[in-house]
Order: C-alpha cells, then sequence, then structure tokens
C-alpha cells in the first residue's frame, strides 16, 4: 500500500514538473493581427503616376474617395452614355493594405451627372456584374481634393446619390438679396406696363380725334 502511495505521489510530482516547465518555456501568447489599413491607388488624365491614399496617413481623402463606391448595388445599368458625354476617367483601386481588392472607372465631368462603371474583373477574383451607375454629385470634388487635377465646383451638393450638404457659396443663398432683386424686377415690369398702357391711350385717342374731325 505503501508503494503504491509512492509511486501515485512520483507520477503526479513527475506531471506537475512537466506541466511548470512547459509553461515556463512557452512564449508569450501573440494577438490577433490587426486588418490591414484600406487603401485607394487613382489614376487618369492629368496623373503622371498613380494617386496613393491610405487611410493610416490620409484617412480623411481615402474615406471620401471609397465613400464614392461604398453604395454601389449589386446590379448596374447594362449601358452607359456615349464615350465622347462621358469626359475624362479616373480609375480607382480599392486595397486592403497593399492587396488590389476592387476597382472602378469614375467619369465625375460625364453629361447629365457623375457616372461609375464597375468591370467584371474584379482584383480579388470575386464573382459580379458589370455596370453603369450614377455617380454622387461630390465626385468630382472629392476627386479635386484628394489631390486630382480637376476644376473647382460651386455649384454641387455633396452627397448626391444618398444625400449631402449644400456647398454653394453662402452669399447665393441670402432670401434678403432674393426678395431685393424680385422687387426691383416687379417695379420695373410695372412701370413698362404703365407706358405701355400709356402709349396705347394716347394712340387711341389720336385715332379717336382723326375719325371725329372726317365726320363733321
Amino acid at each position: 500500500m505503501v508503494r503504491q502511495m509512492r509511486r501515485l505521489a512520483a507520477v503526479l510530482a513527475g506531471t506537475l514538473a512537466t506541466a511548470l516547465l512547459s509553461l515556463g518555456t512557452a512564449g508569450p501568447v501573440s494577438a490577433a493581427p490587426n486588418p490591414a489599413p484600406a487603401g485607394v491607388d487613382i489614376t487618369g488624365v492629368g496623373l503622371s503616376e498613380p494617386l496613393r491614399l491610405r487611410a493610416d496617413t490620409q484617412p480623411a481623402h481615402a474615406s471620401a474617395v471609397i465613400d464614392q463606391v461604398n453604395f454601389l448595388g449589386r446590379t448596374g445599368m447594362p449601358r452607359g452614355p456615349k464615350p465622347a458625354d462621358l469626359g475624362p476617367k479616373y480609375t480607382i483601386v480599392v486595397l486592403a493594405g497593399e492587396t488590389p481588392k476592387q476597382t472602378y472607372d469614375l467619369y465625375p465631368k460625364a453629361v447629365g451627372g457623375p457616372r461609375i462603371f464597375r468591370p467584371a474583373k474584379q482584383p480579388d477574383a470575386r464573382k459580379t456584374s458589370a455596370g453603369w451607375f450614377l455617380g454622387r454629385l461630390s465626385m468630382s470634388e472629392t476627386l479635386r481634393t484628394a489631390g486630382v487635377p480637376l476644376e473647382r465646383q460651386f455649384d454641387t451638393v455633396s452627397g448626391g446619390v444618398g444625400g449631402g450638404e449644400r456647398v454653394l457659396p453662402e452669399d447665393t443663398l441670402d432670401p434678403a438679396k432674393d426678395l431685393d432683386e424680385a422687387l426691383g424686377d416687379l417695379q420695373r415690369l410695372l412701370l413698362l406696363n404703365v407706358g405701355v398702357m400709356l402709349t396705347i391711350t394716347v394712340g387711341l385717342a389720336g385715332i379717336a380725334l382723326l375719325i371725329r374731325r372726317r365726320t363733321r
């Protein structure tokens, strides 16, 4: 009985020692890797080399450009505007870290409003259908502020598809100024009408006087 107890104690001691050694030699538990930061590469008219935007260094610009395409549905229009109506083309590639995931062709100056073309062939080999989409009205300004050489636009509304806020100059939204201009135009119109009526009245009076003289 004593021998059995000694053997059991030896086995338990060996097991405990092995466990302690394994804990002592084991390295620290590695944390889960952080997701790769998002990024965008832009190529197109006026850009001699790709414009590279990364979320860790330019978060506002990278997020704004990605926002131009993150609302697209699964199915777009099969045909877009005529090539002559598209204007300059800018291709954006959305990345996870440095791995390309999605690509789109943006046309901020297209006739009738910005357009987006999504090719069927995507960098991550995901299955999707080619299609045309209406872009946000803020596309041109978003690309310009990110570094694309486009002319500044004031007559747009940020957001476009999905809404946004007005970016028109404040002096064009002054209701008092608009009211004064409207009243001035109305006053000039009334004076013009009075002048026309006086001219017609004098003319009719003259004709009546001539007729009266001839009938005597």
